[in-house]
């Protein structure tokens, strides 16, 4: 079993994610990319102590960005929207 904190990386913030935690009780965290919806919400039911409704993942691909002759890419990542079961909230939100 993996531990928790490896699979929820961060929080996204963002005007999309706030809008959507404040009327839908939707949370945005960036995820490990190998994790899956059920890992996911094993990991936020024990970090944070609540129930979760339903996960909804997505992978962001990397950017291309350039630095003058030389070329790249950004590193892709995973996005992960966790509804809550209604009157859960995550605290540490809360003050934003």
């Amino acid at each position: 079993m993996k531990d928790p904190r490896d699979i929820i990386i961060a929080p996204h913030i963002s005007e999309r994610s706030m809008i959507d935690m404040e009327s839908n009780n939707f949370y945005t965290f960036k995820v490990d990319l190998r994790a899956n919806k059920t890992e996911i919400k094993k990991a936020v039911e024990e970090i944070f102590d609540v129930k979760v409704d339903k996960v909804n993942t997505m992978r962001v691909p990397g950017k291309k960005r350039r630095m003058g002759y030389h070329q790249g890419r950004t590193p892709e990542w995973k996005k992960a929207k966790v509804k809550l079961v209604d009157g859960d909230v995550i605290e540490i939100f809360e003050g934003m």
